[in-house]
């Protein structure tokens, strides 16, 4: 029998004019405690990123979106914040920040299954 299991997750967006407050959502962070799941996909429409800011450094957002993905898996790759708990990881990457790369509020949900659940929610908030 498969279990319904308490998920959060976030939109993360780009936002390469801050003061506008123009964003494109780029990708989803999903975390389910149950299932001891943190997961982060992304993808960068650079076409739609260059109609908001043409001078936006493409390399930089996505060296920073690799981050994230890194401080996810928890590994000596993701620095101080990826040897955190899940938890607290997390809550660091979906802390409100005023920068290039942002995250969306929390959202609570239950699934069965965290991976198709992210699948689901990226294609629907990313595309």
């Amino acid at each position: 029998m498969h279990e319904n299991h308490l998920f959060e997750y976030a939109v993360i967006r780009v936002v390469p004019r801050v003061e506008r407050e123009e964003f494109i959502n780029v990708g989803v962070i999903l975390y389910c405690p149950g299932k001891n799941y943190l997961q982060f996909v992304f993808n960068v429409n650079e076409a739609r990123l260059r109609a908001l800011s043409e001078n936006t450094d493409i390399k930089e957002v996505l060296d920073y979106l690799d981050a994230l993905r890194r401080i996810c898996e928890g590994r000596k790759a993701g620095g101080p914040i990826g040897a955190l708990p899940l938890s607290s990881r997390f809550r660091w990457l979906t802390a409100t920040r005023s920068t290039v790369v942002q995250s969306s509020k929390v959202h609570p949900g239950f699934c069965k299954d965290p991976d198709e659940t992210l699948q689901r929610l990226f294609r629907q908030q990313v595309g």
